[in-house]
């Protein structure tokens, strides 16, 4: 079985605003940032998934994460209604 890494989005459902990430287990990971684990979150909990794919390298998971945090990323989950 291949290991599977994620890109993730979260959107707070205090604030309404985003976070991107990328995780070997989003499950456990959501549980970090809604148990107050992640620095840059803790003051934006709860958390909801709103968007994930799945990757084989962590590579990809993180370059996919960098592109979702450009313009270019942006434009493309505004474009296809993702955010």
């Amino acid at each position: 079985m291949d290991v599977q890494y994620y890109t993730y989005i979260l959107k707070s459902t205090k604030d309404g605003k985003y976070y991107y990430g990328h995780s070997k287990d989003l499950t456990k990971r959501l549980k970090e940032h809604n148990a107050g684990k992640v620095r840059s979150t803790k003051g934006r909990r709860p958390f909801v998934i709103l968007y994930s794919e799945t990757f084989t390298s962590k590579s990809e998971a993180y370059k996919r994460e960098m592109y979702f945090k450009s313009i270019e990323g942006y434009n493309y989950l505004r474009e296809n209604r993702i955010i």
